[in-house]
């Protein structure tokens, strides 16, 4: 089963089959399932046609995949043109929320490490 170009796993369940696909989590996933009347403890491989084609096209209704990465690269652009505060800390590579960068923020920073001796490697012994 495939929906937005992205293949569903056949062996998982649907509630977290359908968040292979970028822009569904488990709430959507679970909304939208009910929604259908399809039971969230089914496996793809055991729907209907019918069942498969409305699936797809009640997630295909929303923003997802290439949709809604273009959609929040337009707005992270729109900030950066504005010269928002925001937008500044994007093009920095830097958290745009107000987190502190001193000791956290590994992850957006890369592992620098600003102290004297925190990078220095020890020495095994021979």
């Amino acid at each position: 089963m495939r929906i937005s170009g992205i293949t569903i796993p056949e062996n998982k369940r649907l509630e977290i089959g359908l968040t292979a696909v970028y822009g569904v989590g488990r709430p959507r996933a679970r909304a939208t399932l009910a929604l259908l009347g399809i039971d969230s403890g089914a496996r793809p491989k055991d729907l209907s046609q019918k069942e498969e084609g409305a699936l797809r096209e009640a997630v295909e209704k929303n923003k997802v995949e290439g949709e809604l990465k273009r959609f929040i690269s337009a707005n992270i652009r729109r900030l950066k043109d504005i010269k928002a505060y925001r937008g500044g800390r994007h093009a920095k590579r830097l958290p745009a929320r107000g987190q502190g960068t001193k000791t956290n923020s590994r992850t957006v920073r890369g592992n620098v490490r600003k102290t004297m001796t925190s990078g220095k490697r020890k020495l095994e012994k021979t």
